[in-house]
């Protein structure tokens, strides 16, 4: 019997994958198909909750951490906590047998209170008692940076967020090794790259502002950041793993096979449409970017300079940034719509 795309990727290169924001049975299906880990995003609540098969459950969750709660961002923390801890059990036989190597399930929390570092350290503390093989999701803005750096110091794993810049990663992993230098503590830090909204941004930018740019050039801007930021990590040693995100389409998972990265996907859309086309298992984010594209990237995508040059962006510039912008922008969104659901919710108990 043929093995399915997942499982070929895993026998025959170093890549692996991770599932995004699943209920429990995507969780299941994807640890059937070969996951070795999970990320759940400021949208996870959200979308539990307008699940047709994990709604009346994330309601109930809900109206709990309501009665348990004095705010409605309480209530939403809590919420996140409790229908992240069956998906973190889920994977803890993972973590256990690999010797907490993978098996990680990542949280990362409010996003509207991202600017203070002792509400993100706060936040990170709390999610951790979730269980042991959690994994704080950190978004690197200049905040995020010196929490992490507390973070770091007390052995916490990580993963690093809202990447859309080789400047915000080289950061990261420079604060990473100072650290570890300091306190003799080099906690897991994987580091998400997430190309997919990258490329949604482009997109965006070129159809607002009329760029004339060719539409095969665009399509690898994401790509050719995270090319060059795989082969620097190699190059120099960073003691962290590669996190793809952000998946928009398949070719943001399979451009990036035989890389020893880890790729993040939904499981509707992406793994899903992976395994029903079952496409040949190749080794691809190897391919070089030539010349010209990314001439042409650089001369017209203002935002691709910053975000491919090794000093493109300042640390004060990170969270305004056009591309975290976006991302944040969807995780407030959902965040916001379960906070005004609690609202209501105590309202109605109260």
């Amino acid at each position: 019997m043929k093995k399915g795309y997942f499982h070929r990727v895993t026998e025959l290169t170093p890549t692996r994958f991770w599932i995004n924001n699943p209920s429990r049975d995507e969780a299941d299906k994807a640890l059937a198909e070969g996951a070795v880990g999970c990320t759940c995003n400021p949208s996870y609540c959200q979308k539990m909750v307008d699940h047709p098969s994990e709604g009346p459950t994330a309601l109930a969750l809900l109206d709990d951490a309501v009665k348990e709660s004095r705010t409605d961002t309480e209530a939403e923390i809590i919420l996140q906590r409790e229908l992240v801890k069956p998906i973190a059990d889920k994977f803890l036989p993972i973590y256990e047998s690999s010797a907490g190597e993978h098996g990680y399930v990542s949280i990362q929390g409010d996003p509207v209170n991202e600017s203070e570092p002792e509400g993100i350290i706060r936040e990170a503390f709390g999610n951790r008692a979730v269980g042991k093989n959690i994994c704080c999701k950190v978004p690197v803005t200049a905040a995020g940076l010196k929490a992490l750096e507390t973070l770091f110091a007390e052995g916490v794993p990580i993963n690093a967020t809202e990447i859309m810049s080789i400047s915000q990663a080289i950061e990261l992993f420079d604060l990473h090794d100072k650290t570890a230098k300091r306190t003799g503590r080099s906690p897991k830090l994987y580091m998400s790259h997430i190309a997919g909204i990258y490329d949604d941004y482009m997109k965006l930018y070129v159809e607002r502002e009329k760029v004339d740019i060719s539409p095969d050039v665009l399509w690898q801007a994401g790509l050719a950041v995270a090319r060059k930021l795989y082969l620097i990590m190699q190059e120099r040693g960073y003691n962290a793993t590669f996190i793809a995100g952000g998946a928009r389409g398949l070719h943001h998972f399979t451009e990036m096979v035989g890389g020893d990265v880890v790729v993040t996907i939904n499981w509707v859309g992406t793994a899903d449409k992976l395994l029903e086309s079952d496409p040949p298992v190749m080794y691809r984010l190897f391919n070089p970017v030539p010349d010209k594209v990314i001439d042409e990237l650089m001369e017209k995508l203002p935002d691709f300079r910053k975000a491919y040059l090794e000093d493109g962006l300042p640390t004060h510039e990170y969270e305004e940034f056009g591309p975290v912008e976006l991302f944040r922008s969807m995780f407030i969104k959902s965040w916001k719509r379960v906070l005004e659901l609690a609202k209501e919710r105590r309202a109605a108990l109260t």
